[in-house]
């Protein structure tokens, strides 16, 4: 399959995670596509896929691509590839020693986002919502970068919640300043790192409250997806489900490296029988692709997503996804 005269050149985005190294460094081929590899920040990826589109296939939050389509825009698709899933107890800082504990201390409390849009801000709003019982609008919202002032929203915020904009500092500085009470943020504030930095997670136990979470829920929180863009859709159909096999034989390899006794191939003493652990805790797959495996996980962020402003209407699956990879051959 290719374009006539030969496989068609696509360049794809994507930061440098060890489960799509084998097809970045080409040791994994999509049948039918030649094809280039950026390796980039995602922070970086995602500013300048949404707004120039400059590549043709890409990495992307979770939740800008679903603001993109709740808004109606169908300019890119996606596939059921998720090359970077995190659980999100661990994104909520406060300051060492103040005066928010727990989370119903956050009532009318100053809470910092690097942007409403972000992924990881989505489900830990989730969180406080459907695990701690707490409403958006009890919380005064602040959008500012982390570690650096002038960050941006792509997106229109939501109207029915209080967010103030501010572009000449940063989280981490509001928060060691006392001006903010909490930071919700999936890169960690400059200022939380070492045993007496001033800002501490929210919940030192976060890993054991994930787990506990995700056998209660069955809930393994998605960030990023993978994306196409129309036009590359339209002209090449079958270049979807040739990446999407791409990127699931580079995840298997990934895994294989992972659990192998014979060789160290990770500096991570016991990483064989923690990866066993693990595939048994999520039922074999770790780090599942595809819509089935992952129509709990999906369903559960959509519904977050339309309650939180980012989809003016509840999306359903299968909207995120084009027909040609919601359904596989059986033989």
């Amino acid at each position: 399959m290719t374009s006539g005269t030969g496989p068609v050149p696509l360049t794809l985005a994507v930061s440098d995670y060890d489960h799509v190294r084998d097809l970045t460094s080409g040791r994994v081929r999509v049948d039918g596509v030649a094809l280039t590899c950026l390796q980039l920040p995602v922070e970086e990826i995602f500013f300048r896929f949404t707004a120039f589109r400059e590549w043709q296939v890409s990495e992307l939050s979770l939740t800008k691509y679903v603001a993109m389509i709740g808004s109606g825009d169908e300019s890119v698709a996606a596939i059921p590839v998720f090359p970077s899933r995190v659980f999100r107890h661990s994104a909520f800082y406060v300051a060492r020693g103040g005066p928010i504990r727990e989370p119903a201390d956050l009532v009318g409390a100053r809470v910092g986002v690097p942007e409403w849009f972000q992924t990881a801000g989505v489900w830990a709003r989730g969180l406080l919502v459907r695990e701690f019982g707490l409403r958006l609008t009890d919380l005064r919202w602040v959008q500012a970068g982390v570690n650096q002032a002038g960050r941006q929203e792509q997106f229109a915020p939501p109207t029915d919640v209080s967010i103030t904009v501010v572009r000449d500092r940063c989280l981490d500085d509001m928060l060691t300043a006392g001006d903010l009470d909490a930071i919700i943020s999936a890169h960690p504030p400059t200022h939380s790192d070492g045993p007496d930095a001033p800002i501490v997670p929210l919940f030192p136990d976060a890993a054991e409250r994930e787990q506990d979470w995700y056998r209660r829920t069955g809930i393994y929180p998605i960030m990023h997806v993978v994306v196409l863009r129309r036009d590359v859709l339209d002209a090449h159909p079958w270049a979807a489900t040739n990446l999407y096999r791409g990127f699931v034989q580079a995840r298997d390899r990934s895994l294989a490296r992972a659990a192998d006794l014979n060789a160290s191939r990770f500096p991570v003493p016991w990483l064989p029988a923690y990866a066993r652990r693990m595939a048994e805790m999520f039922g074999g797959d770790p780090l599942p692709y595809g819509i089935e495996p992952n129509r709990r996980t999906l369903e559960a962020f959509l519904g977050y997503a339309h309650e939180q402003g980012i989809s003016p209407g509840l999306l359903a699956v299968d909207d995120l996804f084009p027909a040609n990879v919601r359904q596989q051959y059986r033989i």
